[in-house]
């Protein structure tokens, strides 16, 4: 079952907007959450100052920033961009984690870098998302981890200074970002790092090609020519100046809306190549019965209200679920999103909270062992819980364009990732 949904408060409640008619709109996302977290790792543990140009600031990227600077790590602003100097890391120090998978995963391996005692604890349902892979891996590099006797939030890392490195073998079937975190760090550990990952298949694998791109534009070594295998050799990691990508993940409800209402959305300076995951939304869009462009301008999403079921494996892009099964459930035919058990420990369970409140508003939406089978029903209005879940508010506002009457229950949960997504949804139908 998903998380218990919080009590609905009126100031937290929010009419999803209903589409009157076809809309046509050009909307402008902000940086890449997945990239602007994994830049602010790297720069704190570079050699020199770097400067990341247009970071999505939103609650998960606010929250490592903060992270970091507790850590000793210097980050200020200038304009719109963070300004990142490195300094000695240093405990001891308290890192609140939010429910962003990013901080919890990630800065533990910096913590261990430290000197002194670094705590880490989160948001409530936080305390339940998978740990102990990273936590297993840290130990069996030599580092000491105080716990509740539980693999997860909270607990503390004893960080001496360094870590020694080695091979790491661990099974990051639950999470990508396990991977992710000992590969940041690994540059800095005496010997790199080798992980090695045994067990089901690694979901969502561009977010790990987008760590080796990521250290790779810091001057990192890391070999990844072998399957479920990677190796950083040790070294120093470079200043960055770079421009954070768009946030293709969060332009997917923009984009969606486009195939479900009919018209046309454009979005501006979306990348010819990229790591991001999101960038999956166009071939999906398409299976679905858009008309999707991309040009130098950047992508270009056109339909006609008409919606098309998909048979559909989502294993590397399970971050785009929650959106697809709001557009599949206002399709003219079934649709079945397999590959994504993983989705079960993310900010909440996703596949029952996705069944749970389709079928709240009269839809027909059931689990398998990995994912979900959506047969379309005439959908009602009615509070859709979103569980602290910023996905699952946005796939509600998808569904809120044709379901008159549909109020998302706390839609500033968006804010984790999209801090301005009530004004933006809103200007998408053109009203201020």
């Amino acid at each position: 079952m998903p998380a218990r949904p919080s009590p609905a408060t009126v100031d937290a409640d929010w009419p999803a907007p209903y589409a009157e008619a076809p809309i046509d709109a050009t909307v402008t996302v902000p940086g890449s959450k997945s990239l602007t977290n994994r830049y602010l790792v790297l720069a704190a543990l570079a050699g020199d100052e770097s400067l990341l140009r247009r970071p999505l600031r939103s609650r998960d990227t606010l929250l490592m920033a903060e992270a970091l600077r507790r850590l000793g790590t210097d980050i200020s602003d200038v304009g719109g961009d963070w300004l990142v100097r490195p300094g000695e890391l240093r405990g001891p120090a308290s890192v609140a984690t939010g429910l962003a998978g990013t901080v919890m995963r990630f800065v533990p391996p910096v913590a261990a870098l430290a000197r002194g005692p670094v705590a880490f604890d989160g948001d409530e349902h936080a305390r339940s998302r998978p740990m102990g892979p990273v936590l297993h891996a840290l130990r069996s590099l030599g580092v000491e981890i105080e716990d509740a006797g539980t693999p997860c939030l909270p607990f503390t890392v004893h960080g001496t200074g360094s870590v020694a490195g080695g091979t790491v073998v661990m099974d990051a079937s639950a999470s990508s970002q396990f991977v992710s975190a000992l590969l940041l760090a690994g540059a800095r550990f005496d010997t790199g790092v080798t992980v090695v990952h045994e067990g089901k298949p690694l979901p969502s694998q561009p977010h790990v090609d987008m760590t080796v791109e990521a250290l790779r534009d810091a001057g990192v070594v890391v070999d990844d020519g072998d399957a479920n295998a990677w190796r950083v050799e040790p070294s120093e990691i470079h200043s960055l100046d770079v421009e954070v990508e768009p946030d293709l993940s969060n332009a997917a409800p923009f984009v969606a809306a486009a195939l479900v209402v009919g018209g046309t959305v454009r979005v501006p300076s979306w990348p010819q190549f990229t790591t991001q995951a999101g960038d999956a939304i166009r071939d999906i869009l398409d299976a679905m019965g858009a008309e999707v462009s991309l040009g130098r301008d950047g992508l270009t999403v056109r339909g006609s209200g008409a919606v098309e079921g998909v048979d559909i494996d989502l294993h590397d892009v399970g971050e785009l679920t929650p959106v697809v099964a709001a557009v599949a459930a206002l399709a003219s035919s079934p649709s079945r999103l397999r590959g994504i058990a993983h989705l079960r420990g993310h900010e909440t369970d996703r596949l029952a909270a996705i069944s749970t409140e389709l079928r709240r508003l009269g839809g027909d939406c059931d689990e398998t062992e990995d994912g979900l089978v959506i047969h379309p029903r005439r959908l009602h209005g009615g509070l859709m819980h979103t569980y602290g879940d910023h996905r699952m508010a946005m796939a509600a506002a998808v569904l809120g364009l044709r379901v008159p009457g549909i109020v998302i229950q706390d839609v500033a949960t968006t804010g984790k990732t999209l801090p301005d997504f009530t004004e933006r949804w809103t200007a998408l139908l053109g009203r201020a």
